[in-house]
């Protein structure tokens, strides 16, 4: 067994490692400038298309409306890594790692729109009637069927990874916290999560979609205001907190209190490793809800796909890097969760680790919906949609016991396996970036055109 642990952990050494950073950095900046920096200048007509996706379109074939298709992204991507992932970037990277995060950001909105368009461009009906899409038909339907083993690799590492990053871990976390904070059994968290999580995914993404609809736009709202509180409190130190961001993204950082220092090599690995942990861009998992979302058109299902990194890393990500900085907290030598707890309580003493541990219990807890159907979707591919109904069952038992175990070996199996998952996505990516890049520019040639026909009528 020590064996194995010390090959995956040299693995996942190579797997996060500087290359792949590097290689998902790249091909986001690559795809970034291939589209003319479009996801950056779109992002309010992004914004726009997001609140009219509310409702289902009659017209457009799908299982739910595009906006439901996002807040599921959301709901897998909005988890500890906004609370636990921004503190622990901070902690080992110093303040600068913020900056680098919201790099990973900005490019990460031209991956996350690729990954879209060609989910939904090259997506299936299965069997059921119902829409599948995902890195792995892009593969299989973009690249021929010389390059189906590369699909099929990412639905192993997906379908195996979801167990550990997306459920197990996620239900940890919120035992330790809800136990931590108000004493409440390991056990029982597990009990009432497995019911939950039971009661929503055993519908199918209809159901996980009202959830998700209904709960992530509260939680995020709720969670953003709650930093604001800590950020009004710590008003006059916001200043001070931009310039230690921007100094340290590009000097390193000497000790202070409890910060043991950090080089500037360390503030781009973490922020760019904690960023990406975040907000999954380059992994390739958005494109299998958006597949499921009811379009006419990929470019705009990837419009509103690419908002899940602006909201999860631009807004929600930089509160909480923001109020740990602001107040203080980051040089006490505390990491992960109890970071991020510190800066909340500061401001609001009392009730602030309280709601910060509430906060992670739901964005953990909407995690495990997300990732039910991203893994699910990867067994369908595998296995035929024989594999829906064992999957979820499996899924719903597995949550009791993440609660209880330890979880260190599977964690780290998870993380070497989620890794593992952006190299065929990345792949695709490059060699089908020209279909992007067409079905981009004939989108917008025909909007440019109704827009001038219906000028020409008034």
């Amino acid at each position: 067994m020590e064996f194995i642990s010390n090959l995956t952990n040299q693995i996942n050494g190579l797997v996060w490692g500087p290359p792949m950073l590097a290689l998902i950095l790249g091909t986001g900046l690559f795809l970034m400038l291939r589209l003319k920096l479009m996801p950056l200048s779109k992002i309010g007509a992004g914004f726009a298309l997001m609140w009219q996706g509310r409702k289902k379109d009659d017209d457009a074939s799908g299982e739910i409306s595009p906006f439901q298709a996002l807040m599921t992204c959301l709901a897998a991507t909005v988890g500890t890594g906004n609370i636990a992932g921004v503190a622990t970037a901070i902690f080992l990277g110093g303040p600068g790692a913020l900056f680098w995060m919201w790099c990973t950001a900005l490019v990460g909105m031209a991956t996350k729109y690729c990954e879209v368009v060609l989910a939904v461009h090259y997506r299936e009906t299965d069997d059921r009637g119902e829409h599948v899409g995902g890195p792995m038909y892009a593969i299989k339907n973009g690249l021929g069927k010389k390059w189906v083993w590369l699909g099929t690799a990412f639905a192993i590492f997906g379908g195996l990874a979801g167990f550990g990053i997306g459920n197990m871990v996620q239900v940890n976390s919120m035992a330790h916290a809800l136990e931590t904070t108000f004493a409440i059994p390991l056990w029982l968290t597990g009990l009432v999560s497995m019911l939950l999580v039971g009661m929503v995914i055993l519908g199918g993404i209809k159901r996980i979609g009202k959830v998700a609809a209904t709960l992530v736009p509260f939680m995020c709202v709720a969670y953003i205001v709650a930093a604001i509180v800590v950020l009004v409190v710590h008003a006059d130190a916001i200043p001070g907190a931009f310039a230690l961001i921007f100094t340290h993204a590009f000097s390193p950082v000497a000790a202070v209190g409890g910060f043991a220092g950090a080089a500037v090599m360390a503030a781009i690995r973490f922020g760019v490793a904690r960023g990406i942990f975040s907000n999954e861009a380059g992994l390739g998992t958005a494109g299998i809800a958006q597949a499921a979302g009811t379009t006419n058109s990929p470019v705009r299902s990837g419009m509103i796909g690419m908002l899940g990194t602006f909201i999860d890393t631009i807004v929600i990500c930089t509160m909480t890097g923001l109020a740990i900085i602001a107040s203080g907290v980051w040089t006490s030598g505390v990491s992960g969760a109890a970071l991020s707890a510190a800066a909340f309580e500061s401001a609001m003493p009392g009730y602030g680790g309280a709601l910060l541990s509430i906060a992670l219990v739901v964005f953990a807890f909407t995690t495990i919906l997300g990732w039910s159907y991203f893994g699910e979707k990867c067994w369908e591919f595998l296995v035929g949609t024989k594999a829906i109904m064992p999957f979820r069952i499996i899924w719903v038992l597995a949550v009791p016991f993440g609660a209880v175990a330890q979880l260190d070996f599977a964690w780290l199996l998870a993380d070497t396996l989620n890794g593992l998952m952006a190299i065929p996505n990345l792949l695709s990516l490059l060699l089908l970036s020209p279909i992007v890049v067409k079905l981009t520019k004939e989108y917008f040639a025909r909007d440019r055109s109704v827009v001038a026909a219906a000028a020409a009528q008034r």
